[in-house]
């Protein structure tokens, strides 16, 4: 498709290129269908991303994983490149996105990977498909680095201080610093890790678009939605009938290893898969042992 906006990075202008702006429950989404690398001989992938950033988190791994399958992505409302509109943001409201979209390119079964928030959006999608209202075959899925145990989760400072303004957009004078935000998301990952600073500021280029940094105290509502509803939303993580894989690196200092081992005692048919020495964003940390690790699990 023809580029839409002007960016400093290549590497963003280069993922804007590849996707399709599509109107989904009313809102102008960003999407992305990577067409399988070879015969397309296992079902579709749909990859769910995270808070604050977007599906770029996987450009260098999507390719990878479209090995004999299609791979679909998008980025949730209020993220990346779809729309920033200034309301209340809820984890319904990013389910429904999904749903219309796995329903607009007409899947009826789906591997599913989820990150981060897309952890929670993915519970919320089980627990509809284990009560009938989303009639998918959810063949299998990968669990990786998000909060699933709110109460385990170490909330970093700059969580912490978003959650406590209100849950309104931002002036438009308020100063807020692309650097800091690089610096934040850097304090995720392993110490072990090479930050890739113009990974760093891609994600920001992508954070701050359209205003999105405005809206930060909005879209991180959705951690205080988990810890009302964590029944829900891990309950179906743990008990969905797919095939569960939990891909997890070690050194997170938000989504602590902890929380995998619980998650796999929980569902002991699960399999567990250790990424040493890398942190929250194992697909931007180690590209190559995530994507080795989410091909093993997936079959």
């Amino acid at each position: 498709m023809a580029e839409k906006h002007q960016w400093l990075s290549e590497a963003v202008a280069a993922w804007e290129r590849r996707g399709t702006y599509r109107m989904l429950t009313g809102w102008d989404t960003f999407t992305m269908d990577i067409a399988s690398v070879g015969k397309e001989e296992h079902e579709p992938l749909l990859i769910l991303h995270g808070f604050p950033t977007s599906s770029f988190d996987f450009h260098q791994v999507a390719d990878a994983l479209a090995a004999n399958r299609r791979v679909y992505l998008l980025d949730m409302i209020g993220y990346g490149l779809s729309a920033k509109p200034d309301l209340s943001y809820t984890l319904d409201l990013q389910a429904d996105l999904v749903q219309a979209f796995v329903t607009e390119i007409g899947l009826s079964a789906l591997a599913l990977v989820t990150h981060d928030m897309g952890d929670s959006v993915g519970g919320e999608l089980l627990a509809r498909n284990i009560e009938g209202r989303w009639p998918v075959d959810i063949t299998r899925r990968v669990v990786t680095n998000g909060s699933i145990y709110i109460e385990m989760a170490r909330l970093s400072d700059g969580q912490n201080f978003l959650l406590s303004l209100a849950d309104e957009r931002l002036p438009e004078t308020i100063d807020m610093d692309g650097a800091a935000m690089s610096a934040n998301l850097a304090a995720t990952f392993s110490p072990h890790s090479s930050v890739d600073e113009a990974e760093l500021s891609a994600a920001w280029e992508l954070i701050a678009h359209q205003g999105g940094h405005l809206i930060l105290p909005r879209t991180i509502r959705y951690i205080e939605e988990r810890r009302r509803n964590q029944s829900r939303y891990t309950g179906a993580i743990e008990s969905h009938p797919s095939p569960l894989a939990i891909v997890w690196g070690t050194d997170d200092p938000i989504a602590v290893a902890d929380m995998a081992t619980k998650l796999h005692t929980a569902r002991p048919n699960s399999q567990l898969t250790w990424l040493h020495k890398v942190g929250h964003y194992p697909m931007v940390e180690s590209p190559d042992g995530f994507r080795e690790a989410v091909v093993a699990a997936l079959g």
